[in-house]
């Protein structure tokens, strides 16, 4: 196939940013010098139980896709207007609530990012007439969407491992197409690379509660909270209970504290929105009863078509008991009480995990009989 010019490059870049995207790039496949780390990450442990991060298409973007040539790479902004994780502050004897990472709270972006791609594809083939293969995926495909969009000119790996883009900050969804087109590059050489400018700051590794950026750029997956509240299957480790606080479902606090993203920008996707679950519940910053109450049924109904499903319903009541734990309860209020019921009835439930969960809860250090 003959190359495609700059020109059709820009147009790629316009059609996404016309899709609904907010930053569009394309970089030659090759072996980027970050691919051939993962296998030294995976051989210290890091990922924990996330198994198919040791696939070995991820080291190898032939082995993604034979005779791949080229990597778009897009990106939208997911930053929604209500306040950062750590700006919510909770008054003694308020109404207990945990918390849920940004990018859950509305529709499940593997969707949304999912749609917007294969419109690109659909619009490049009208544009290109000869046949050519495109394989998109949306955080599901055996890629590291963070390398590509790198050299693809769309940011820079910041020290807690996230992509960081120096006008939209780091709320960004990222979703990849590999193609056998060959399209000229965005970014000519490493040179014009959008540089490190984290600089000296070292904020993200100082707030992590459990301590899992354990070198600048480096994450031990198994002490993150996003990991244990999500991708573990078993019970949470004691010692990262107490760090955990309040949060039952993922992390923000490493994106939070970070500079860069003071300005970014809000989005006002509708997608991106917190949902609205129950009855007139709000997946930000939810109340901790309601959370312990869900029924199987209920989890099913409030989280169809959420980010939040991949965690399963007895994650969610084993993360909301932990959450629980360190609330600071006091059985003499009405709030305190109510979560004090609903511990008791889930350490007396069937399943191990959650009752185990729920009993470590009621004798916390921060519980008040």
């Amino acid at each position: 196939m003959v190359k495609k010019s700059a020109a059709e490059t820009a147009w790629i870049a316009q059609t996404a940013r016309t899709l609904g995207f907010d930053l569009c790039g394309v970089a030659a496949a090759q072996d980027f010098p970050e691919l051939q780390k993962l296998n030294d990450w995976l051989d210290r442990g890091y990922a924990g139980e996330m198994k198919y991060l040791h696939d070995p298409r991820r080291a190898d973007l032939q082995a993604a896709m034979g005779g791949v040539k080229s990597a778009i790479v897009c990106a939208i902004n997911y930053n929604s207007p209500e306040p950062y994780s750590t700006e919510v502050t909770h008054e003694t004897g308020s109404e207990p609530r945990g918390w849920i990472s940004r990018y859950a709270w509305g529709s499940d972006y593997h969707e949304v990012l999912w749609e917007k791609l294969n419109a690109l594809v659909a619009e490049m083939r009208k544009k290109f007439p000869e046949p050519f293969e495109a394989r998109a995926s949306a955080d599901t495909g055996p890629v590291q969407e963070r390398v590509l969009a790198k050299y693809a000119g769309l940011g820079w790996i910041r020290k807690n491992t996230l992509l960081l883009n120096q006008k939209m900050g780091s709320w960004l969804f990222l979703g990849t197409i590999l193609t056998n087109l060959e399209l000229t590059e965005t970014v000519k050489n490493k040179d014009s690379l959008q540089p490190d400018l984290c600089g000296s700051c070292t904020r993200c590794i100082e707030a992590c509660p459990t301590d899992a950026l354990v070198n600048p750029y480096v994450m031990d997956a198994r002490r993150c909270i996003a990991y244990l509240t999500i991708e573990l299957r078993g019970p949470i480790p004691e010692e990262f209970r107490e760090a955990s606080g309040r949060h039952v479902f993922g992390c923000d606090i490493c994106q939070d504290v970070c500079p860069w993203n003071r300005k970014s920008p809000r989005t006002d996707v509708e997608e991106f929105q917190p949902r609205k679950v129950g009855a007139g519940e709000s997946l930000f910053n939810p109340r901790l009863e309601w959370l312990l109450n869900l029924t199987e049924e209920q989890y099913r109904e409030a989280f169809r078509g959420s980010a939040m499903k991949r965690a399963k319903w007895r994650a969610i009541l084993r993360n909301a008991c932990s959450a629980g734990g360190n609330a600071g309860l006091n059985r003499r209020t009405e709030h305190g009480e109510k979560i004090y019921a609903a511990l008791e009835k889930l350490a007396a439930g069937e399943d191990e995990i959650v009752a185990e969960s729920a009993h470590w809860a009621l004798r916390s250090k921060n519980a008040i009989e």
